[in-house]
C-alpha cells in the first residue's frame, strides 16, 4: 500500500495499555500516526470492538490441517498420531500443498493472524527423490502465503535421521525420507536457494532454520544448523562458525526453532543416547541463545528451565495441540520467570485460534498450580503478539514506525458483550474477529477473506487427501 490511508478504533491496545478513540494512520504499509483521545475524522476506515496489533502464530506445520477430525478414532498417544500425520506427508505434491496451505493460511488470517512461522520438513518427493526444483514444496508455501494475504517466515527444517534411542540414531524410512537432506551441509546449500523478500514485493518472506528435534538431527550436526542461522551461508563445506562453541550470539541472523522435549521419550531416548536432557545437549552444541524458539518445551527439568531462561530463548507453548496430543502442560510461567520469552503456535491446527491459545496458555497454568491469574492479560497479548520469535522485529505494535497490521475484535457478540476491552483476550474468540490489517492492506472485512469461501477451500483441499 502505497497512498495514506487512516483508520479509527473507538478502543485500541497501544504499547501503554488500551486507549480510547484511536487513530492509526498508514503510509507505504507502516503506521505513520497513532494517536488515542481522537474522533474519528472525514474519511477515516472505522473499525468495529477492541483493536488489537496483528497476532503471530509462531509454529505452524501447514499440511496437519487435513488431520483435523480425523485423529479421535481408537485412543493412543502422540506416537500413533504420528503414523496418520505420515499417511496425509505422503500424499502430497507441490501442487496440492499449495491449495491446502493457500486454505489453511487464509483460516489463519480470518483468525486475526498476520504473520507465520511455518516450520517446513516435507521438503522433497516420495523415496526422498529431489522435485526438478529442490525448493519446489516450500516454494508452494510462500505462494499460499502471499494468495492469503499473511507474511511467511520459512522455517526450512533440518531432519536427517529417524529418531533416537540408546543405541544411536535411526536410518530415515518410509514418509520420512521426503523429509531428509543427505546432512546438514546438504541442507543448507539447499535451503540458500530460497530467498528473503521483506519490502517492496507481492510476498513478504523470512527464511528461518529449524532442527527438527534431537531426535532428527545427529549430535555432531546441531551446531552446524545453529552456525548456519546465525552466521550465513555454507560455503565449500566450510561451517559457519563452529560446532559446539557455546557462542551464545543470536546476531543479524535468521529465526532458529527446534521442538524441545514434546514428549517423556525424547528425553528418555536424549540421556540414553548422551548422558544429557536435549535442552542439556543443546547447551553443550552451542544451539542455545536468544534467537532460539524451544517449541513446547513441556518435559522440562528445574535446569532446563534456568538454562533457556539464562540465553533469553523464546519457548512457543502450543496449548490446543498440547492438550489434543496429550503432551503435557509446560512450565510457562517459570520459564517466563526465569527469563525466557513466551511465543503461542497453532502447531497442527485443530484449532486455528490464537486468542484460544493464549487464554489456554492461562487456562493451562491454573490447572496445573491450583491458582489463577498466573500470566496476567497483557502478559498474553505480548505472548500472542512475539512477532520477533519470527523474524519480524518491527512487527506486534501499534505504534508509529511499526508495520500496520492490526486485528479487530467485535465487542458485541454474545461472547464479548460486557468484557472489558483489557481483557477481551480472555473472552473472544476467532468467530469475533472483524477486520485484519496486514502491511496496511485489508484482507479480512466484516469477517470474510478477500479470497471468499476459505471454509470450501479447504473442504477441496483436503477431500482428495482421503479418497480411497
Amino acid at each position: 500500500m502505497t497512498g495514506r490511508t487512516a483508520f479509527h478504533a473507538a478502543a485500541a491496545h497501544l504499547p501503554g495499555g488500551v486507549r480510547r478513540d484511536v487513530r492509526l494512520v498508514v503510509e507505504a504499509g507502516r503506521y505513520v500516526e497513532v494517536s488515542d483521545g481522537i474522533p474519528a475524522q472525514e474519511g477515516d476506515h472505522r473499525l468495529p470492538g477492541v483493536v488489537l496489533p496483528g497476532l503471530a502464530n509462531a509454529h505452524s506445520h501447514a499440511f496437519h490441517r487435513a488431520l483435523r477430525g480425523r485423529t479421535h478414532a481408537g485412543g493412543g498417544t502422540f506416537w500413533t498420531w504420528r503414523e496418520g500425520m505420515y499417511a496425509v506427508a505422503a500424499r502430497l505434491d507441490p501442487d496440492s500443498y499449495l491449495t491446502l496451505a493457500r486454505a489453511a493460511y487464509a483460516e489463519m488470517a480470518l483468525a486475526g493472524i498476520t504473520a507465520v512461522g511455518e516450520f517446513h520438513y516435507l521438503h522433497h518427493a516420495p523415496g526422498g527423490r529431489r522435485y526438478m526444483d529442490p525448493n519446489a514444496m516450500g516454494h508452494a508455501l510462500v505462494q499460499a502465503a502471499q494468495d492469503a494475504g499473511i507474511r511467511l517466515t520459512l522455517l526450512d527444517t533440518c531432519y536427517l535421521a529417524g529418531g533416537l534411542d540408546g543405541a544411536g540414531y535411526a536410518e530415515l524410512e518410509g514418509p520420512q525420507l521426503r523429509f531428509g537432506d543427505l546432512d546438514a551441509q546438504a541442507w543448507a546449500l539447499r535451503v540458500e536457494d530460497v530467498r528473503d523478500h521483506t519490502d517492496g514485493g507481492p510476498a513478504h518472506v523470512r527464511v528461518g532454520a529449524a532442527i527438527h528435534s534431537v531426535r532428527a538431527v545427529p549430535r555432531e550436526q546441531l551446531g552446524y544448523v545453529a552456525a548456519w542461522a546465525r552466521g550465513g551461508p555454507a560455503v565449500d563445506g566450510a561451517l559457519p562458525g563452529g560446532r559446539g562453541t557455546g557462542q551464545d550470539t543470536g546476531e543479524a541472523g535468521r529465526p532458529l526453532h527446534l521442538h524441545l522435549s514434546e514428549q517423556p521419550a525424547e528425553n528418555d531416548a536424549c540421556l540414553a543416547a548422551h548422558g544429557l536432557t536435549p535442552t542439556g545437549l543443546l547447551a553443550e552444541e552451542g544451539v542455545l541463545g536468544p534467537d532460539l524458539s524451544a517449541v513446547h518445551a513441556t518435559h522440562l527439568t528445574e535446569d532446563d528451565v534456568a538454562l533457556l531462561g539464562r540465553h533469553r530463548a523464546w519457548a512457543c507453548f502450543c496449548p490446543t495441540t498440547e492438550r489434543d496430543l496429550a503432551d503435557g502442560i509446560g512450565p510457562a510461567r517459570a520459564l517466563r520467570e526465569a527469563g525466557a520469552r513466551l511465543s503461542l503456535g497453532s502447531d497442527q491446527h485443530a484449532v486455528v485460534d490464537l486468542l484460544e491459545e493464549a487464554r489456554a496458555l492461562e487456562m493451562h497454568e491454573r490447572l496445573a498450580s491450583l491458582e489463577r491469574g498466573r500470566l496476567a492479560p497483557a502478559d498474553l497479548l505480548d505472548a500472542a503478539t512475539a512477532h520477533e520469535s519470527i523474524g519480524w522485529p518491527d512487527a506486534g505494535r501499534l505504534e508509529v514506525g511499526a508495520r500496520a497490521d492490526l486485528v479487530a475484535v467485535r465487542d458485541d457478540t454474545v461472547r464479548t458483550a460486557g468484557a472489558d476491552p483489557a481483557q477481551v483476550l480472555l473472552a473472544a474468540t476467532a468467530t469475533d474477529v472483524d477486520t485484519v490489517v496486514v502491511d496496511g492492506r485489508v484482507v479480512v472485512r466484516d469477517g470474510r477473506h478477500h479470497l471468499g469461501d476459505v471454509g470450501g477451500m479447504l473442504a477441496d483441499a483436503i477431500g482428495p487427501l482421503w479418497q480411497g
